[in-house]
């Protein structure tokens, strides 16, 4: 069962139950599958399950971005109310690496494409996150390297 096969379910399984949030979630990353589909039509192959993976990241991403700012803005409700749009959007994303385990896939490509310095972001970074797809925060991907890269 593909991703937005399992969505559509999980979505009625919500109507039926009455839990507002998770259909209204679910209604939101559904749309944004759609919008996906409808764009990958025109050539090639159809919706690729990285393309399931990539549209549910952004989606997650956008919820990260909205909670640093209600809370920047005092605005707690809303942000106690994206958090939960998260979770939910979280169950449907690949189970997200440790700390660690970002780490110790940083370090690899670092070795694999021969990085040595901070002037090597550029080259360490795509890599990285090639590699990291999904599996972790572009953020926290992102300041590993720097941090690996004594950047």
């Amino acid at each position: 069962m593909s991703l937005k096969e399992t969505i559509s379910s999980d979505l009625q399984a919500a109507m039926k139950k009455g839990d507002a949030l998770r259909r209204e979630t679910l209604r939101t990353i559904r749309a944004a599958l759609l919008e996906k589909e409808i764009e990958k039509r025109g050539g090639g192959p159809g919706m690729t399950p990285e393309d399931e993976i990539g549209v549910l990241t952004a989606a997650a991403k956008k919820r990260r971005e909205s909670i640093e700012q209600f809370r920047a803005g005092n605005r707690p409700e809303l942000a106690d109310q994206e958090e939960r749009e998260l979770a939910i959007i979280q169950e449907y994303l690949p189970k997200q690496l440790t700390p660690e385990e970002v780490e110790n896939a940083v370090r690899q490509v670092v070795t694999d494409v021969g990085a040595s310095g901070p002037r090597d972001f550029g080259k360490v970074m795509p890599a990285a996150m090639k590699v990291l797809k999904g599996k972790a925060d572009g953020k926290i991907v992102q300041e590993t390297v720097k941090r690996i890269l004594g950047a």
